[in-house]
């Protein structure tokens, strides 16, 4: 389970270059005609996104939620540190304790 795994590298085919001739240009003069053109219609474009007052909230509730859960879990952690540090610490006082009763022979 614990054992590294090598990748293998798959096998590559040689890719090889295929260029083919580019096809001819032909370029023909425009030819007068007595019909009528139009310009094209303009490309309806898509509006840009805008927010309204209830997306908003969403997008912002959204942030705060995700502040507020990323905070939790930093300062939970910063306790759990600060407990573990307080019991070395008063384990520490109470063998320094121990150990200076017994040098004195008591």
């Amino acid at each position: 389970m614990f054992r590294p795994q090598i990748p293998t590298m798959p096998t590559a085919t040689p890719i090889t270059p295929h260029h083919a001739a580019p096809a001819p240009v032909v370029s023909m003069p425009a030819a007068a005609c007595a019909c009528q053109h139009t310009a094209p219609a303009p490309v309806a474009s898509r509006p840009a996104v805008q927010l309204t007052p209830k997306g908003l909230v969403a997008a912002v509730g959204g942030g705060v939620a995700a502040v507020l859960v990323v905070g939790t879990v930093l300062v939970s952690l910063l306790l759990a540190v600060a407990i573990t540090a307080a019991s070395i610490a008063v384990c520490a006082v109470v063998l320094r304790s121990l150990l200076a009763d017994q040098r004195k022979g008591r």
